[in-house]
């Protein structure tokens, strides 16, 4: 482990601040306090204009915290007032300041198995990259992005038929469980990384634009991934479930509810053209009558 100056963590700490945000860390405070440790206080973002009616709602974790009458705010640098033995990070948010990183330990659950997918959107990118498993990591907080050293990893497999969703709760709880595992047992000495190094970038809407020459099979990742949209008669038609087939003809061309691909087909399942409700394909197919000189696509 190199030298650094940032704060390094007792081995068993008592006292903690959680600092969290989005849905997922939801689940490790709650496990957290299941356990019985005792949370200082909860740093969360503040809150923002959600919905319809545009009224001032808190974050998923401020009102988890909130729920479980724990102190919260939306200030960093109460975590330094807060006078506790540790810092648990989980999609916070915001880059913590190495001012702040030199006087209070942090660690962070991180879903993937550093260095690879070191990033914004490691989840997304594994799915996405067709690997075969992923994990998470309980490591420290360096000033770089994701570079700290790892004191444990947990790793589970990604399915053929797993979607973003079914493999980020299962991360979720997978990394809940070695985050109190690893705490109660006591901190061991951390690693540094080792392995390739791969970067998670943000997942963006251009992403999910389905490109008809691709194989099939990369095509029903994106559409695992949640989002995936194609054009049809220059209209957005959201594609949310495929089955995966061997036929094959022209890329992006229709039979009956098979696209063909670059390689193989998928057959559409559930899509929403746009401006209207998700459906079964084949009710979209009886009122859309897509014609052999039909593609979909640009």
């Amino acid at each position: 482990m190199a030298d650094s100056p940032l704060a390094r963590p007792p081995a068993r700490p008592k006292r903690l601040a959680y600092l969290g945000t989005p849905d997922v860390a939801v689940e490790p405070l709650r496990a957290l306090v299941r356990a019985g440790f005792e949370i200082a206080i909860v740093v969360s973002g503040p809150d923002k204009r959600r919905g319809r009616g545009g009224e001032l709602s808190p974050s998923p974790v401020k009102a988890a915290a909130l729920e479980l009458g724990l102190e919260v705010s939306d200030q960093l640098e109460d975590v330094v007032r807060a006078n506790v033995d540790l810092a648990v990070v989980v999609a916070y948010g915001r880059i913590i300041p190495a001012s702040i990183l030199e006087l209070v330990p942090m660690i962070n659950i991180h879903f993937s198995l550093l260095p690879k997918w070191r990033g914004a959107a490691p989840v997304e990118r594994a799915l996405l990259a067709g690997d075969s498993q992923t994990g998470v990591c309980l490591m420290d907080i360096g000033v770089e992005l994701d570079t700290g050293d790892v004191y444990a990893r947990s790793t589970t497999s990604i399915s053929a038929d797993d979607t973003l969703s079914s493999l980020r709760t299962r991360l979720i709880d997978l990394g809940a469980s070695l985050l109190v595992d690893t705490l109660t047992s006591g901190l061991p000495a951390p690693v540094p990384q080792e392995g390739e190094i791969s970067y998670a970038k943000k997942i963006l809407p251009s992403d999910l634009e389905i490109d008809w020459t691709q194989t099939a099979a990369s095509i029903d990742r994106v559409v695992r991934l949640g989002g995936a949209w194609t054009l049809f008669r220059g209209a957005r038609l959201k594609i949310h479930q495929v089955r995966l087939s061997e036929s094959s003809g022209e890329p992006g061309s229709i039979d009956g509810l098979k696209v063909f691909c670059g390689e193989g087909a998928l057959e559409l399942l559930v899509v929403q053209p746009e401006g209207k409700a998700r459906q079964d394909a084949s009710a979209w197919r009886n009122g859309a009558r897509p014609t052999p000189e039909d593609r979909l696509g640009r």
